[in-house]
């Protein structure tokens, strides 16, 4: 490709509402055009990188025996409505009404269609098998964010394990697992595998591939020990005990006058640190006002409570429904002697004595409240972010905890789906048995934006070899220059048919331009092709990553540029 000829719509500088990284360079570097808020247009250098992961991806999901669909985009509202996600899926989905009056949405996961089709299915003799696809997915995000990292359109590769038991879905889980190392690895960056809550998807068990980065808006905990990581809405750790304060007969009401906040009762004369105090919340769990009860010094981890109740619609509740419910506003809220509520409290709490809460009477609380004698709990719950420096729950090393992506996530989901639609096969008795399915989605552009999350510097991208748009730019100094330009132009010639991909800089600009929007766009080796060198017979060849150069002799550069690529591939991760 002859740069002269590319559309490559490099630009000087960030978009205004850029913050993530690869925000900045893909939009300056021409890769992405915003269309409308969470939504882009993949220009050419883009999709050639797009293509490139979806490559690679194809050649491990062949690699584990998975067979290629193509599934509409557009599904009718009646299968996940079948599915019980029509509703659970809330404002994220887009829903439309055709011109029948049928309702239809546009896909954000493909699980029920797939799910329909495996109802074709009769025998177990048929099973195992795993299908994917890689196609576009569709979320009204609330708010779209970050470039490609968080959007309303995009591509994903889905792919489904269908199994007799579950055996076969852990079997085929594993599979997965090793294929996504594969995949991440290949694109030239590190992931690592966390636990994580299923959400919405449901089922038995789920694993991220997290690849860590300031940009991320995912907060994972990992132990450098043991090697234990999980998002914070699945993660745990160990604490040590909060001392009880001075226990009493009954909890004793005192004055606390202008006290709104944790902090505010631990300054108060009288009242409590933030590790002796029970924090109220008043949240709507389906439409069902409970109380969720927590150390003060604790955050919540509004994850684990829909996990832990099974809830699909949940918000905190508005001032007007907290003194609706308990008479009083936050600040002064407690649990003690509620009976008109359920109540969830997270465990850390259990068995503690001496606490103080609020006394459902503005600026009153309680003190001397023992948890088990005082408070009527329905269900003990893990509810609790966890923090950074606490202990790991396997071997109680210090947790680190850091941002990340979220580029990958596989699903153990049962029988979940297949049991609402209707699949099932034929086992050895003849008996009738849902088919066992597993989950597993990859986000194509997001991982493209991870990989330059974590590959570049101050000059622009560094992709790796494997997703690179071109492999190496042949960059002509002065294409004015008749010998310079058939030099370059014979090196491009040689390269390209050696198997290399090559951009050609033929653009009559200065060489400044030239090596910074080379730099920017960031492929991997530039062949530098001027008149100085050419008087002494030689070219310039760099790598981007490090920019080490060298000069080498204009009558070998073809053949060593070409081994050193040739080399790097070989030495890449493969299949």
């Amino acid at each position: 490709m002859r740069w002269s000829n590319a559309f490559i719509p490099t630009l000087r500088d960030d978009p205004a509402d850029a913050e993530a990284v690869s925000h900045k360079l893909l939009v300056r570097a021409g890769f992405v055009r915003q269309l409308m808020s969470g939504v882009y247009s993949l220009l050419p250098l883009g999709l050639r990188v797009c293509h490139k992961i979806s490559r690679i991806v194809r050649q491990e999901m062949e690699g584990i025996g998975a067979q290629e669909f193509r599934l509409p985009a557009i599904h009718p509202g009646d299968l996940w409505k079948r599915s019980g996600r029509w509703e659970a899926m809330g404002a994220e989905m887009f829903r439309l009404v055709d011109r029948r009056g049928v309702d239809v949405a546009l896909g954000m996961t493909h699980e029920e269609v797939f799910t329909a089709i495996a109802g074709e299915l009769r025998s177990y003799r048929q099973l195992p098998q795993i299908w994917y696809q890689i196609q576009t997915k569709f979320r009204d995000e609330p708010r779209p964010k970050s470039g490609l990292l968080r959007v309303r359109e995009f591509t994903m590769k889905d792919s489904y394990s269908l199994d007799v038991d579950v055996e076969g879905l852990d079997r085929a889980f594993q599979r997965h697992f090793e294929a996504y190392r594969r995949i991440f690895s290949r694109c030239g960056v590190d992931s690592i595998a966390v636990e994580a809550s299923s959400g919405a998807m449901g089922g038995s068990e789920s694993i991220e591939f997290m690849v860590t980065s300031d940009a991320g808006e995912d907060w994972i905990a990992f132990c450098g020990g043991c090697g234990y990581a999980a998002n914070v809405e699945k993660a745990t750790s160990s604490i040590s005990a909060s001392a009880d304060g001075p226990t009493r007969d009954e909890p004793e009401k005192f004055a606390t006058p202008g006290v709104r906040t944790i902090d505010d009762l631990a300054a108060f004369e009288g009242g409590a640190p933030a590790e002796r105090q029970v924090k109220t919340l008043v949240y709507l769990l389906d439409g069902e006002t409970r109380l969720v009860l927590l150390r003060g010094d604790h955050v919540l981890a509004e994850q684990k409570l829909r996990d832990g109740t099974g809830a699909i619609e949940l918000r905190p509740a508005t001032d007007a429904e907290i003194r609706a419910a308990l008479g009083a506003s936050a600040g002064s809220l407690g649990a003690v002697g509620v009976s008109n509520r359920r109540v969830v409290a997270d465990l850390a709490l259990r068995d503690r004595k001496g606490m103080v809460t609020g006394a459902n009477e503005d600026e009153f609380h309680l003190r001397g409240v023992d948890v088990k004698r005082d408070i009527r709990v329905d269900a003990w719950l893990d509810l609790r972010e966890v923090r950074a420096g606490e202990g790991c729950p396997l071997c109680d090393a210090p947790l680190e905890v850091c941002k990340a992506i979220e580029a990958g996530h596989i699903f153990k989901l049962g029988t979940r789906y297949s049991e609402a639609l209707g699949a099932s096969v034929l086992d050895e008795a003849g008996d009738s048995r849902p088919i066992v399915m597993g989950s597993y989605g990859i986000g194509i552009e997001r991982t493209m934006a991870a990989v330059v999350e974590r590959c570049h510097d101050d000059a622009g991208i560094v992709w790796p070899l494997a997703v690179a748009p071109f492999e190496v730019v042949v960059t002509i100094l002065n294409p004015r220059d008749a010998a310079t330009s058939d030099a370059g132009g014979g090196l491009y010639d040689a390269l390209v048919g050696a198997g290399i991909e090559v951009l050609l800089d033929d653009r009559p600009e200065r060489p400044g331009v030239k090596f910074n929007d080379a730099d920017l766009i960031g492929v991997p080796y530039r062949l530098t092709v001027g008149p100085k060198g050419l008087e002494e017979g030689k070219v310039e060849l760099m790598r981007r990553k490090g920019r080490d150069s060298r000069r080498i002799d204009l009558n070998k550069a073809a053949s060593i540029v070409t081994d050193t690529i040739l080399e790097e591939r070989s030495f890449a991760p493969q299949s």
